[in-house]
């Protein structure tokens, strides 16, 4: 084989792997660059699970995924509904999680009757939060509240298709490009007098709104 020769069928085999790493990262749940919009022609079925039996779960904290579900469907212009639905059908269904140190939540995509889904997991148990987190947190109800009900938000931003950030100020930021937890959390905690704010504080930003407004955006 000559020298030329060779040098293609080298650049074809890594091509060959390139796709097989894409797509077996797609596969395995693994956060693509792509938006993985939700068909949002009708209404977007959800199913939030009980979380009884779960470490840390406490039975108001359904109430948090549903201001979560309610925020996102609030600032996107009437662009998405929510619907509840049986955990069979629905498109959106979130779980309560058992304890992983360092990680919040996570996202995992579905296929449900062809339709693109997601499952949603969030840990509601402060210890696995870290040592200053859970600290402050076990202090502080309110503190614990928003951290979860946050955490709602991103990881169901993500079911919407939307992908982490750069900005400390989104609810899309993502903690690996080095940002404060406890500033990050604290900052949403301090606009709160009550439980009852959560229902209407978004904690998103307008990078996040304008964000969500254009992967829903009429057609």
């Amino acid at each position: 084989m000559s020298r030329h020769a060779f040098r293609i069928a080298a650049v074809a085999i890594a091509i060959g792997f390139l796709i097989i790493a894409l797509t077996t990262a797609q596969a395995s749940g693994q956060q693509s660059t792509i938006p993985r919009t939700l068909d949002a022609k009708g209404a977007i079925t959800y199913f939030i699970a009980d979380g009884s039996g779960q470490i840390g779960y406490r039975s108001p904290d359904r109430e948090l995924a549903l201001w979560a579900l309610q925020a996102w469907q609030r600032i996107a212009a009437k662009n998405l509904r929510f619907e509840a639905a049986t955990e069979s059908s629905a498109l959106v269904r979130l779980y309560w999680a058992e304890p992983n140190d360092g990680q919040y939540g996570e996202m995992r995509p579905l296929i449900v009757g062809g339709r693109r889904g997601a499952a949603v997991f969030i840990r509601p148990e402060v210890d696995s939060w870290g040592q200053d987190i859970a600290r402050r947190a076990r202090g502080d109800i309110l503190l614990r509240d928003s951290i979860i009900y946050l955490t709602c938000l991103h990881e169901l931003g993500h079911a919407l298709g939307l992908s982490h950030t750069r900005d400390f100020r989104d609810i899309m930021y993502y903690f690996g490009y080095g940002g404060d937890v406890v500033e990050y959390f604290g900052r949403y905690r301090a606009q709160l007098r009550s439980r009852n704010d959560l229902a209407t504080v978004s904690g998103l930003s307008d990078g996040d709104v304008s964000r969500i407004r254009a992967l829903y955006s009429p057609e």
